[in-house]
């Protein structure tokens, strides 16, 4: 249940950023849904191999290589997917973090609602 309710919410906080960045263009709530589930996907198992192999790069800017490779997760979805556009790389990193943003208050907010006992 957790699992369901924070996708759905990830899926709003993409159309949040669709409608508050004007570089990101998501086609209808179905395509958010398709797209959180495939930037989940690409987090889960793209992202760690990608800090792995950069961990020197990321290192020496101390960590903010990072955000260049959320900015590339969120750039490859957008190229996979039809309904799920972005204008660009800029256009990605600002999406990025505003997703990424709001992924952190939904990720406070599941923990108040489902607490852990």
């Amino acid at each position: 249940m957790k699992l369901l309710v924070r996708w759905v919410l990830l899926a709003a906080a993409l159309g949040l950023v669709a409608n508050l960045y004007s570089g990101v263009v998501v086609a209808s709530f179905g395509s958010a849904m398709i797209a959180a589930l495939v930037l989940g996907l690409f987090n889960t198992l793209v992202r760690p191999l990608l800090v792995l192999l950069t961990l020197p790069v990321t290192l020496i800017t101390l960590g903010l290589f990072l955000f260049v490779i959320n900015a590339l997760m969120f750039y490859w979805a957008a190229g996979l997917l039809d309904g799920f556009r972005v204008s660009g790389f800029g256009a990605a990193l600002v999406g990025s973090l505003l997703y990424s943003l709001c992924g952190v208050v939904i990720d406070i907010a599941m923990e108040r609602l489902f607490p852990q006992d």
